[in-house]
């Protein structure tokens, strides 16, 4: 039985994500921790101490979530099939894969439709100012979005799974909301959010790698590792430029170049070698890549934690 309860709700949380994406109708938990930053940031994100007070909250909030999620697992682990529901629906709320793909699959769409349409569509997936955008810009930015957050939306999630359960895949998910909201270099959050942004840095260091390492092998071609060698590391982030060099590799294409951020131009530099436009068979191309690189990594998680399970009884027999 403890073998179940331990790696059921992996499974049960991540085929759920197949099947529905994120539960748009449904309470999540990254709605509260988005209303709750929210909070705290205007009532302290002003006066004095602003990075001591930002770093405050984040380390906070990450460690809550953590200690919150750890206590009520454990409260109601005496009940296996409770267990597994809760841990089940903890997961299924972490994981994004299914909900990223149809949108990138939307904007592609969209703007195969008119440029207006896809300009709102790319819109909801990306922080960039899309009124300017043109065609081929709209299915650049899809295409980054979806190497980038096959990393912070699938890979890093389950990563944290392997190392810490669901209470550490819980409170990357917080690290993570902390970054999209307040991790920004502009005026209002360079100093309030700079601690948060260091530790998303921080907890996406090797997962942002493994997912370009992945990506690359499930794509056959070892030989791009050497070109993500050379671009990963040329993104103004220091994990993002990973995963997008991998499927520039694998798409023989380029990223990058310049874009509009609140009002502020970004000169990024740009990933890969060859600018080309873009096809629907591109699109095709880099979610099979997406789906691929997220089966093979649970599979990883369910035999990291496996290991560590029977380990853990091995040590308790002897």
């Amino acid at each position: 039985m403890g073998i179940i309860v331990n790696l059921s709700p992996l499974l049960i949380g991540w085929i759920l994500d197949l099947m529905f994406g994120d539960p748009a109708r449904l309470p999540h938990p990254v709605v509260w921790f988005g209303k709750t930053i929210t909070r705290l940031e205007h009532l302290l994100n002003k006066g004095s101490n602003r990075k001591i007070k930002g770093a405050l909250v984040s380390v906070f909030l990450i460690f809550g979530t953590f200690a919150v999620t750890w206590l009520f697992l454990n409260l109601i682990s005496s009940v296996w099939w409770l267990d597994i529901a809760v841990q089940s629906i903890l997961v299924f709320y972490c994981l994004a894969g299914t909900t990223l793909i149809r949108e990138v699959r939307m904007t592609f769409a969209a703007v195969d439709e008119s440029l207006e349409s896809g300009r709102r569509q790319v819109g909801r997936i990306v922080g960039r100012d899309t009124s300017g955008l043109s065609a081929q810009e709209i299915r650049t930015a899809a295409l980054e979005t979806l190497a980038e957050n096959l990393s912070d939306g699938v890979i890093a999630p389950l990563f944290w799974y392997a190392v810490l359960g669901v209470p550490g895949m819980m409170a990357y998910k917080m690290v993570n909301t902390l970054d999209s909201m307040i991790g920004y270099r502009n005026s209002r959050y360079k100093d309030f959010g700079c601690v948060a942004a260091r530790i998303d840095d921080v907890a996406n260091y090797i997962p942002a790698r493994l997912t370009a390492f992945l990506m690359v092998m499930v794509s056959g071609r070892l030989s791009l590792l050497r070109f993500v060698g050379k671009y990963g590391s040329q993104h103004l982030s220091p994990n993002s430029g990973y995963p997008e060099a991998a499927l520039a590799g694998i798409l023989d294409c380029r990223f990058g170049g310049p874009h509009d951020y609140f009002g502020e131009n970004v000169d990024k530099p740009f990933i890969g070698e060859r600018p080309r436009d873009f096809i629907s068979n591109d699109v095709t191309k880099a979610i099979c890549i997406n789906r691929r690189t997220e089966i093979i990594t649970i599979l990883l998680t369910v035999g990291v934690r496996l290991s560590v399970l029977l380990l853990s009884r091995m040590v308790e027999y002897f």
